[in-house]
C-alpha cells in the first residue's frame, strides 16, 4: 500500500484506526499533506526499552501502528532504548526501579527484534539506539537540556505526585528519564510518535523539548489497551487471559475462537491491518446474515495466525481446531507422558501437576472441581480421584479446552 493509494481523508482514517488519542489530528493531517506534495517521508519515532520482552498480543497493537505507517511509505525507526534502559522508566512505578545492566539490555533488544519483525518488514524499519546521541552528550549538554523543563511540570506526572505525596522515595535520575525519551525526538526530528495511553506525559514532553529546539513539534499517536480473552481485563500473562506471539499456531487460533462475537470485532481493529471500511463491511455482512459470525472469527484467527507463523500454519491450525473442537476427535500429536504410580494409584491432580498441565496439586484440584477436566471423554468432578495403572494403564488425558496428553501409568 503506497500514499498514492489512498485519499488523505483514507489514510487519516488508517492511522488513526484503533487509537486512543491523537494530538492533534490537524498537525496530523497537515504533515500528511505536506508529504503527499513533497514526495518525502514523514519519520516515525517509537521507543522501546528492552526488559526481558516476550510479547504478547497487547503489545502487538503498537506494533502494528507503526506497520501502517510503513505500509503509507513512511520511516519508521524501531528505537531500542539502551541508554534510557539504564535509567528505568518509572511510569506507573510506585518504587525506583532497578537500572538494568548493559549487557541485559542488549541481549533483550536482540530477543525484542526476533519477535517484532513478525509484524514489522525488517527491510523497512529503521533499528537505532539512543546511547548513540545520549550516549555523548557532554555535563553541559545535559544541563542545557535541563534547564528547559521545570520541576513542577515534571511533578505533574501521575507517579510522580502520587509517589510525593505518598512521602515515597523519587531519585533524580527518574526525572531525566522523560527528558531523555524527549530527547530522542529532537536527534531524530521525529514527526510522530506513537506509544501507549500510559506514555502519554513522557510523549508530551516531547513536542515542549522539540519546541525548545526549534523543531516542529510531533504529532503523538496512543493506542489502546487491548482487552484479553475474557473481554474484560486487560491482556495479562498474571491474568491468564493472554495469547502470546511465539504460542504454537493451534493455540493462537483456538485461542481467538474462544472469545466473544462482540471482542471479535475489537480484535479486528486492534490485531489487523483491514481498514476501516473494510471491518465496517463484514461486520456489515455479518449482521444481515450473509457471514456466519463463527466464519468471521475463523477468518480472524487465520489472519492471526498467519501474522506471526505462516499461511500454512493457519490452514493447520484451522484443522486442528475443526477436528478437535467441532468433531471432538483427539489431536493426532499431542503429547505422552510415562508417570510411575507408587503404591498402586496416584492421584489425578497428581498426574496433572507432573504433566505441567498445572502448576500446582491445588490448582490440579482447583480445576478437576469446575470440570475442567476429563479422560477418554468423560469429565471428572472429584478432586480426590485416584487412578489406578490396572484400571486405566493408558488414558487420553484433557485439561480446559485446547490441552490433551497421552497418560501411561506403570
Amino acid at each position: 500500500m503506497l500514499n498514492q493509494d489512498l485519499t488523505l481523508d483514507e489514510q487519516l482514517a488508517y492511522l488513526t484506526k484503533g487509537t486512543a488519542e491523537v494530538i492533534n489530528e490537524v498537525e496530523l493531517r497537515a504533515k500528511l499533506e505536506k508529504s503527499r506534495k513533497s514526495g518525502e517521508p514523514l519519520t516515525v519515532k517509537v521507543g522501546f526499552d528492552p526488559t526481558a520482552p516476550d510479547l504478547h498480543l497487547g503489545h502487538t497493537v503498537l506494533i502494528r501502528k507503526m506497520k501502517h505507517f510503513q505500509d503509507l511509505g513512511h520511516r519508521v525507526i524501531f528505537l531500542i532504548g539502551d541508554f534510557t534502559g539504564l535509567i528505568g522508566d518509572p511510569t506507573g512505578k510506585n518504587r525506583t526501579r532497578p537500572a538494568m545492566t548493559r549487557e541485559e539490555v542488549l541481549e533483550n533488544a536482540e530477543t525484542y527484534k526476533a519477535q517484532v519483525f513478525k509484524i514489522l518488514d525488517p527491510e523497512k524499519t529503521i533499528v537505532d539506539f539512543n546511547s548513540r546521541w545520549l550516549g555523548s552528550m557532554s555535563s553541559n549538554d545535559l544541563i542545557r537540556l535541563c534547564a528547559k523543563y521545570t520541576l513542577a511540570r515534571m511533578l505533574e506526572r501521575d507517579d510522580f505526585s502520587r509517589r510525593l505525596n505518598q512521602q515515597l522515595p523519587i531519585s533524580i535520575h527518574e526525572l531525566l528519564y522523560p527528558l531523555a525519551q524527549a530527547y530522542d525526538s529532537v536527534a531524530l526530528k521525529a514527526d510522530f510518535e506513537l506509544g501507549g495511553t500510559d506514555q502519554k506525559f513522557n510523549l508530551l514532553v516531547g513536542r515542549d523539548i522539540q519546541r525548545e529546539y526549534g523543531l516542529e513539534p510531533q504529532v503523538l499517536l496512543t493506542v489502546p489497551i487491548l482487552e484479553g480473552l475474557d473481554g474484560v481485563e486487560k491482556m495479562s500473562k498474571s491474568l491468564h487471559n493472554y495469547i502470546g506471539i511465539t504460542e504454537k499456531p493451534e493455540e493462537i487460533y483456538g485461542k481467538v475462537m474462544s472469545i466473544t462475537d462482540l471482542l471479535m470485532w475489537r480484535y479486528y481493529e486492534l490485531l489487523t491491518d483491514l481498514t476501516p471500511n473494510q471491518i465496517a463491511a463484514l461486520r456489515g455482512s455479518v449482521e444481515n446474515g450473509a457471514v456466519h459470525p463463527m466464519q468471521a472469527k475463523r477468518d480472524l484467527a487465520a489472519l492471526i495466525v498467519t501474522d506471526f507463523h505462516s499461511v500454512e500454519a493457519s490452514v493447520e491450525a484451522a484443522e486442528h481446531f475443526s477436528r478437535v473442537f467441532q468433531q471432538r476427535e483427539n489431536p493426532e500429536d499431542m503429547a505422552e507422558f510415562r508417570i510411575a504410580a507408587e503404591g498402586g494409584a496416584i492421584l489425578l491432580a497428581e498426574v496433572l501437576s507432573r504433566t505441567e498441565f498445572t502448576a500446582t496439586k491445588s490448582e490440579a484440584k482447583r480445576l478437576i472441581k469446575q470440570g475442567g477436566v476429563s479422560i477418554n471423554g468423560e469429565k471428572i468432578s472429584d478432586p480426590m480421584l485416584q487412578v489406578d495403572p490396572a484400571s486405566y494403564p493408558e488414558f487420553i488425558l484433557k485439561v480446559g479446552k485446547r490441552k490433551f496428553g497421552k497418560i501411561i501409568l506403570k
